[in-house]
């Protein structure tokens, strides 16, 4: 058997709890020592922090070995939606080229993410390439995504057409039009959708490239919607293509992870009426620091106190926005 691999992770004190194993059949195992919780597979750590697995567990449907030994991430549910014509040939493009140019890891999503039910994803935002990866992974978990997309891309007629016929919808930012995405969210959630958004709303500026303060757009929708929302943490895509470039870095390939929480907790916020600026504002929070917690969990480092606020702190992209 292989050398143990140590990789720490932290419970909800903020102690490393975990070690990570070799188990037989090729299968990574992680023993916590915080709780005396054995699980197998994508889990990673306690019962207390309510991250995976409670019991033993190994997830052959999730990770499997490969012809040279090592483990891979394979799909973990099977489209049960009508795939329309446009996310038929965007899964024939794209997901070969990122299965041939990247390596993913896709954590706690089997146990997280609902398998047919309308709800919200909400994951922090690093490159111009995390809707083709995340969509990638919300594929792989047996979902079609919906993004709220910046009505630009809708200018291109082509582009436009496509995108429609995908399902996607055009945001109008700081317009009147921006309630009509809204409600076209809403509808897509009513009707079993899985919705995409990325809360910041533009690509983190924070200088560590942490998750940064958030827009309200998915916490109106859930709390609107009473859908349960799903925080996502990813990392690596900002490796393949910084922000704000134009030149992707594919080789050698990079690691794309992605790491889902349990549904964010806006229970008591939903029932409060009329919903004031401040009940939005605090599920956005939450929304905001569930994410960041599953980018901690990734990195297996501490975000700062503070959250970025553009507002505040300025876009430290603006000069690289205006030569790209």
């Amino acid at each position: 058997m292989a050398n143990a691999r140590a990789s720490a992770t932290r419970c909800s004190g903020g102690t490393p709890t975990s070690r990570v194993l070799p188990t037989p059949g090729g299968f990574t195992g992680i023993t916590t020592t915080c709780c005396a919780v054995s699980t197998f597979g994508s889990a990673t750590t306690c019962r207390s922090c309510q991250v995976g697995p409670s019991g033993p567990h190994r997830c052959p449907a999730q990770w499997q070995r490969s012809r040279a030994g090592s483990l891979r991430p394979v799909r973990v549910r099977k489209v049960q939606e009508k795939r329309s014509w446009a996310i038929g040939l965007a899964v024939v493009i794209i997901k070969p080229t990122l299965l041939a140019t990247t390596k993913r890891e896709w954590i706690g999503g089997e146990d997280n993410l609902p398998a047919d039910q309308g709800c919200v994803i909400a994951l922090n935002h690093l490159s111009h390439l995390d809707p083709i990866t995340s969509a990638l992974f919300v594929y792989d978990h047996g979902r079609i995504p919906r993004y709220l997309a910046k009505d630009g891309l809708f200018k291109n007629k082509a582009l436009g057409f496509f995108l429609r016929q995908a399902g996607q919808i055009p945001v109008h930012r700081e317009t009147p039009g921006a309630v009509g995405a809204y409600e076209s969210a809403v509808a897509a959630v009513r009707r079993g959708e899985a919705v995409i958004i990325y809360p910041e709303a533009t690509i983190t500026r924070d200088p560590e490239m942490w998750p940064m303060r958030g827009k309200s757009g998915a916490a109106r929708i859930a709390l609107e919607t009473g859908c349960p929302v799903i925080p996502v943490g990813q990392w690596g895509a900002q490796e393949i293509l910084p922000p704000y470039t134009k030149k992707p870095l594919v080789f050698p390939r990079k690691k794309i992870v992605a790491r889902v929480g349990p549904p964010v907790d806006l229970g008591d916020l939903a029932s409060r009426q009329p919903r004031s600026a401040d009940v939005i504002n605090e599920a956005t929070d939450r929304i905001m620091a569930a994410i960041t917690q599953q980018v901690e969990l990734i990195r297996n480092e501490e975000a700062p106190d503070e959250r970025y606020d553009m507002r505040i702190h300025g876009d430290r992209f603006k000069n690289r926005k205006k030569a790209s």
